[in-house]
């Protein structure tokens, strides 16, 4: 009779372990199918063909043509083809790495792209490739506010208690962070750069005029700034909710999103307006949109680290 009961408390303890640690997986977060473009650039550029990688089914897409998000995939990525005054010129710091035999992985690398033409343009803009949760509008016509040119985050009203993926970083020795948007020169700044990944669930509202308004939820972010020796698997970023300022884990970079570096969405006139983060939620809110965010840099745009490299794989929300 007690081996009986020893065996039934045993299963309830594992239907309870599975039930509390159910994972749902981000759809294309196994990074195993890619959409490969493949787009020639203006002669004044050289008249080379750049390939781009994007995140959804396997396919490839022959070209200069704006690029939307295919198959449901919810990814977007920092690679982008732009077009100013006529002239075509792509970006690409996001790549299919394989890890294994048939398994690949995101390759997210810090890198600054050249652009000479005919001794008219003469610049370095330095881009840290990152993957995330919305998209990119294409063409790209400037460097000018860059959030304005994409929409960050998701539809979600759940509340997970990790975002769980794996990981492997490589910082360049004797690194320098250093801002290049491509206007004036390069400038050297103190530090150093971390790559990161990040959850933030928010409660987003229109208002009357169409601007989009939105309380933190839930919170979970992390930075990395040392070499791994390998791969991190099943690694578990926690998700705090409400305020989290008091949190014993709390750092600074988790705060509230300033407004002058807000991220954009579409109101329901279809316009992208920023989303200005108000405050912290009550600890039991529910969310409306969800964002993750893996780079290989954390620093505002245009300014990183040349040679970070981070590698991720297997993103999936834990509950």
């Amino acid at each position: 009779m007690k081996i009986k009961k020893n065996l039934l408390f045993a299963i309830a303890f594992v239907a309870c372990s599975i039930v509390s640690m159910a994972a749902d997986k981000i759809k294309y977060g196994d990074f195993n199918s890619w959409v490969i473009r493949s787009i020639k650039e203006s002669s004044v550029l050289g008249g080379n063909t750049k390939t781009l990688y994007e995140i959804g089914p396997n396919q490839t897409i022959e070209g200069a043509k704006a690029y939307t998000n295919l198959g449901g995939s919810p990814w977007a990525t920092s690679n982008v083809y732009a077009k100013v005054m006529g002239v075509v010129k792509c970006s690409n710091a996001v790549y299919r790495d394989q890890r294994g035999t048939g398994d690949y992985c995101a390759k997210l690398t810090t890198v600054l792209e050249h652009v000479k033409a005919l001794g008219m343009i003469n610049m370095d803009v330095l881009v840290s490739g990152s993957i995330f949760l919305g998209q990119i509008f294409e063409p790209i016509s400037s460097t000018k506010n860059p959030y304005g040119k994409m929409e960050m985050g998701v539809p979600f009203s759940k509340r997970p208690q990790y975002l769980s993926f794996d990981y492997r970083v490589s910082v360049p020795e004797n690194g320098h962070v250093i801002y290049s948007s491509g206007f004036g020169s390069k400038k050297t700044l103190p530090g150093k750069d971390y790559a990161e990944v990040f959850i933030i669930l928010q409660r987003r509202w229109e208002d009357s005029n169409g601007k989009l308004h939105a309380k933190r939820v839930g919170t979970g972010r992390e930075r990395y700034g040392a070499t791994t020796s390998g791969w991190v698997n099943g690694h578990k970023i926690p998700i705090w909710y409400g305020d989290i300022t008091k949190h014993h884990g709390y750092q600074s970079y988790m705060g509230l999103i300033p407004k002058e570096n807000s991220y954009y969405a579409r109101n329901s006139k279809g316009k992208l307006v920023p989303v200005i983060e108000e405050g912290w939620d009550d600890a039991n809110a529910t969310p409306t949109h969800m964002m993750v965010m893996a780079s290989s840099g954390c620093g505002v745009a245009y300014t990183g680290m040349v040679g970070m490299v981070m590698w991720v794989d297997n993103f999936q929300l834990i509950y």
